[in-house]
């Protein structure tokens, strides 16, 4: 059995999916991030720093492993699924899961904070993360041109970890019509019940077609988390 330390964001959602597409029994244990919880004894034993993903899988005895990129990779190595078997195949799978890892949910997430959470509005660095975002956009929806799947038409921890950012890509003040490819595969992957049951994962949020009422909440709730 497997425990997973998670709250409802794109990393955390990496790992959801990834344990629900391998069909691994796992349980939950909700870190409710915006209470500062995470930065407790208790989880810096699990992950020293303080963020979620983490995971502690009891049928190796008790090892933890943190970092999102890290889990999903540890998790494919340990079952064998959503990677390719052959080291050219593996090393496609690494080279598109750090360019999500290094790229696009460093900068994604930057365009969230600053479209959302900074308490002051700075056009100039806004235009700067969405506008990098986009442009790293364009590298996957150039990628899935014919292709159904990131490395060889085959569904990989890939395609979970940045479906699980660019699923969200109104959160970070952006529209994806100029991507067709990418959203095509975004369409199919939220459409496959593993992976959306991992998105709900612990609960269910909706940061792409929230009302004003809904995004004014989160948002003062998500801004308490830039000081935890």
């Amino acid at each position: 059995m497997i425990d997973l330390y998670t709250w409802a964001t794109p990393n955390g959602w990496k790992v959801a999916a990834t344990l629900e597409e391998m069909g691994l029994d796992y349980t939950v244990k909700p870190i409710d991030i915006t209470t500062g919880i995470q930065k407790e004894p208790e989880f810096i034993a699990i992950n020293p720093n303080g963020r979620i993903p983490a995971i502690v899988d009891h049928d190796n005895e008790g090892f933890k492993v943190f970092e999102s990129g890290a889990i999903m990779m540890y998790l494919a190595e340990k079952t064998g699924k959503l990677i390719p078997a052959d080291a050219k195949g593996r090393s496609e799978v690494l080279q598109w899961v750090m360019f999500q890892v290094g790229g696009l949910g460093p900068m994604q997430g930057q365009a969230h904070v600053f479209t959302r959470y900074f308490p002051e509005q700075i056009p100039v660095v806004i235009d700067r993360y969405q506008k990098e975002t986009q442009r790293l956009y364009g590298v996957l929806d150039t990628r899935l041109e014919g292709r159904d799947f990131l490395v060889r038409d085959e569904f990989t921890i890939a395609d979970i970890a940045h479906w699980s950012w660019a699923r969200i890509h109104r959160w970070a003040g952006l529209e994806i019509d100029e991507f067709p490819n990418m959203k095509r595969w975004l369409t199919a992957i939220e459409a496959r019940p593993a992976s959306a049951r991992g998105a709900a994962t612990p609960h269910a949020s909706n940061y792409n077609d929230m009302d004003e009422a809904d995004t004014a909440r989160q948002t003062e709730t998500a801004q308490t988390m830039i000081t935890k």
